[in-house]
């Protein structure tokens, strides 16, 4: 239930007309930007609503229950406020976004209408596109460990313990020649095997991307290194720009074992049954399947 204050109540009754609404944004790495579709900044509880921006919200849809309400945030790029290189980075992932009405004559009278994070977000020319979802859509998330046969721990982290500063699971390289937005040749990796990167991390040191990774998809190492990235970098990749590379670890128990001899750290569970098993019938003659493995009957 919403707590209007009375002073706005008052305008709101009066079919006021100096009414905004103003967005606050608290990005992934904790950086707080606000944005309004009033055309003068507004300073709301210490964050300056940047104007100007284009930033603007489509119709809200709200119901009952516990089904994921949403609305959708459209605005302009621009280097000083909300750019494609941080889109790119991923810094708004699940950004937490607090919409707010407020009167821009008095700033101090508000309301909060809603607020949630946002999903998927677009990109086209110069503008972008933004769902922001309900926080009920976190009921529909995953939570707690799953039995699976592959590995959920990160390559790397805490539960894994891998050191993945060490010089077998780590190469620094430069770029030869890009053969694609997201695909190059390089120099520096001709110690390590073919596919040794695959599905690791991919870090770039200098360059229109510096500070900027991307997980890597394709390592082939031929005549000539060659690496494809999952996705293209927000910028483009040039000839020269150096990177640091990680190994990659496709989760499963024999990777862990004999690539990182770190099996005792595994966090799957290997002989989990698969659903072959499930679907398996009773063979006479083979074991295991005609009932004997449940012991004598009472």
């Amino acid at each position: 239930m919403r707590t209007i204050p009375p002073a706005l109540q008052a305008k709101l009754d009066g079919g006021a007309t100096t009414l905004a609404r103003c967005f606050v944004v608290t990005r992934r790495d904790g950086a707080v930007q606000g944005f309004t579709d009033h055309d003068e900044d507004i300073v709301l509880d210490g964050v300056t609503c940047r104007a100007r921006t284009g930033v603007t919200a489509s119709e809200a849809t709200q119901q009952l229950g516990l089904a994921v309400s949403g609305t959708e945030i459209s605005g302009a790029l621009a280097s000083d406020t909300l750019n494609e290189s941080d889109l790119g980075d991923g810094l708004y992932d699940a950004a937490d976004v607090l919409v707010h009405l407020v009167d821009w004559s008095e700033p101090t009278l508000h309301v909060l209408l809603a607020c949630g994070v946002l999903g998927e977000v677009r990109r086209e020319g110069g503008a972008f596109t933004a769902e922001l979802r309900s926080l009920a859509h976190r009921l529909q998330e995953e939570s707690g460990r799953l039995y699976t046969s592959t590995c959920d721990a990160d390559l790397g982290d805490a539960r894994c313990t891998v050191d993945l500063t060490s010089p077998a699971y780590r190469g620094e390289g430069t770029v030869l020649a890009v053969t694609a937005a997201g695909a190059f040749t390089a120099s520096g990796l001709d110690a390590f095997v073919n596919a040794w990167f695959d599905g690791g991390k991919l870090t770039w040191s200098s360059g229109a991307n510096a500070g900027s990774s991307m997980e890597v998809k394709i390592h082939r190492a031929a005549a000539v290194v060659a690496i494809e990235l999952w996705q293209a970098m927000p910028q483009p990749i040039a000839v020269g720009d150096m990177f640091a590379v990680t190994a990659g670890c496709d989760k499963r128990f024999a990777t862990c074992r004999d690539r990182f001899a770190n099996g005792v750290n595994f966090r799957g569970f290997p002989a989990i049954p698969g659903n072959d098993f499930l679907i398996q019938v009773p063979v006479p003659g083979e074991p295991g399947h005609d009932g004997t493995s449940m012991g004598p009957s009472a």
